[in-house]
């Protein structure tokens, strides 16, 4: 699939996802959505692929939603297979019902590698939402941060009212939300949302830098599971859960080419290099959380 929206590539085991409407300060669209979502689905499938960056083009992280629509932008009675019924009432059980910020944060959700935002400058409405389900956080000074939906009459979107609280506390979510303001990157990193702040000129390379620590000294596989067991283990309620989880990742893991790479290579003093694949070294037990028992 070719891109329009997004620019898409791969080096040094590394992908880069950049919005890329500069023209627009990257604001998001359907077509963006579409493509955002088959870069994820890209890199999953891809084994060379061990870590994702996400930044934009020019002088934007991502504006939020495009508002080139004007009121219309977030009426669908005119959309294809419309979710607003002939008298007006709506349907919610429609595929078309469904919060387009919110298909793509499950998609990062879902991901099997670990996702470093590189937030380059304003990141709005979708724009900061999106970030909320990728795993690193860090910002230039330039950036600045709204989640702007209750100026807009709207509500957040793209799950955040799952993934805000959870990583910053109740508190500063509401306190966000409510208001409506865009605040700095150091308030973001006063607040707990991004991990550091920095020159401009600085944040790509720290971006890069975070993810091929990883590229080159992890387990991919390891990876893949902490990154789920992490996330999913947010809405745990008992440490039993994750007891459970956690014994059939030693149990099974245990057994793994990784495991033996892994200790040989300690024990010989050099750098590991791990054979096991996400495309066809998961355990058994994975996807853990679909089983019908899983609460």
């Amino acid at each position: 699939m070719s891109y329009e929206t997004i620019d898409y590539a791969v080096a040094d085991r590394i992908a880069t996802l950049t919005l890329n409407r500069p023209d627009r300060l990257n604001a998001y669209t359907r077509k963006m959505m579409e493509e955002m979502i088959d870069a994820f689905d890209r890199i999953d499938a891809d084994d060379d692929v061990r870590a994702v960056v996400v930044t934009g083009a020019g002088r934007a992280f991502c504006a939020g939603a495009d508002l080139e629509g004007g009121t219309s932008t977030f009426d669908l009675a005119k959309a294809e297979d419309s979710p607003v019924r002939a008298d007006g009432s709506l349907d919610y059980s429609k595929q078309s019902a469904r919060d387009s910020g919110g298909l793509l944060t499950l998609r990062i959700h879902r991901c099997l590698k670990p996702v470093i935002a590189a937030i380059n400058g304003p990141a709005v409405g979708i724009g900061a939402t999106m970030t909320l389900p990728m795993d690193i956080r860090l910002a230039s000074e330039n950036a600045r941060i709204g989640f702007v939906f209750a100026r807009r009459g709207i509500v957040p979107e793209g799950a955040s009212s799952f993934f805000l609280p959870r990583l910053v506390g109740m508190a500063q979510a509401l306190e966000w939300c409510f208001s409506g303001r865009v605040f700095s990157a150091a308030e973001a990193k006063e607040g707990g949302l991004v991990k550091t702040v920095l020159p401009a000129d600085e944040l790509l390379p720290a971006a890069y830098a975070l993810a091929r620590e990883i590229a080159e000294n992890t387990s991919p596989v390891s990876v893949a599971l902490i990154r789920q067991m992490m996330w999913r283990g947010a809405g745990m309620t008992d440490p039993m859960q994750a007891h459970r989880i956690d014994s059939r990742g030693i149990l099974s893991r245990g057994r793994s080419r990784d495991v033996a790479e892994g200790v040989t290579a300690f024990l010989e003093k050099r750098p590991p290099d791990f054979p096991d694949r996400v495309s066809a070294d998961m355990p058994d037990y994975f996807p853990w959380w679909e089983e019908p028992d899983y609460h």
